[in-house]
């Protein structure tokens, strides 16, 4: 069964919308990310408590979708 995971991805060109994957735990959610961007740091990956989204962001284990116009919550940024 998959979760949902948001991530916080960063190209040599700036930050890129949120992105969303699919992936049994947050690990898998990391290595599915880093085969897709490979030229990109992975910053974050959470899963998005009250981020809520009306677009697809797929079923499979590896669905990977970015949502363009969408920034990183900030519900999402580690308290400390």
């Amino acid at each position: 069964m998959t979760r949902l995971f948001i991530a916080r991805i960063r190209s040599p060109q700036g930050e890129r919308p949120l992105v969303t994957v699919r992936a049994a735990a947050e690990g898998e959610a990391r290595l599915f990310l880093e085969a897709e961007y490979p030229d990109d740091t992975v910053e974050a990956v959470v899963e998005p408590e009250d981020w809520v989204s009306d677009a697809d962001t797929g079923s499979a284990p590896g669905d990977i979708r970015e949502h363009a116009g969408v920034s990183w919550p900030e519900s999402a940024e580690p308290r400390g």
